[in-house]
């Protein structure tokens, strides 16, 4: 249950921040206004995040809900082109995709 909570708030905090829409659906949990895309994820899920991204256009970018999911989004795009955001919004790795 707190991890659903975490997810919300995470995807909340960065559609204020940046602006866009939450996609509820199969696929990235939030499409930028600038035209990048969100995967939201807990440190047990963020593994399926690169999939998840597959065939999105415009920067990329993996969001850990705590402190744990980042450090482990940092390790699996490692030389990648996907870019890794904290809760809070803030880019800790940028995408390297245009």
């Amino acid at each position: 249950m707190a991890e659903k909570r975490s997810h919300s708030t995470t995807v909340n905090r960065i559609i204020k921040k940046y602006g866009g829409e939450y996609n509820p659906n199969k696929g990235p949990d939030i499409k930028l206004s600038f035209g990048g895309t969100v995967e939201v994820e807990t440190e047990k899920t963020v593994a399926d995040a690169p999939t998840q991204l597959q065939g999105s256009r415009g920067p990329v970018f993996i969001a850990g809900t705590n402190q744990e999911a980042v450090k482990k989004a940092i390790e699996i795009t490692e030389g990648t082109t996907i870019g890794v955001m904290d809760n809070q919004g803030n880019i800790i790795k940028p995408s390297s995709r245009r």
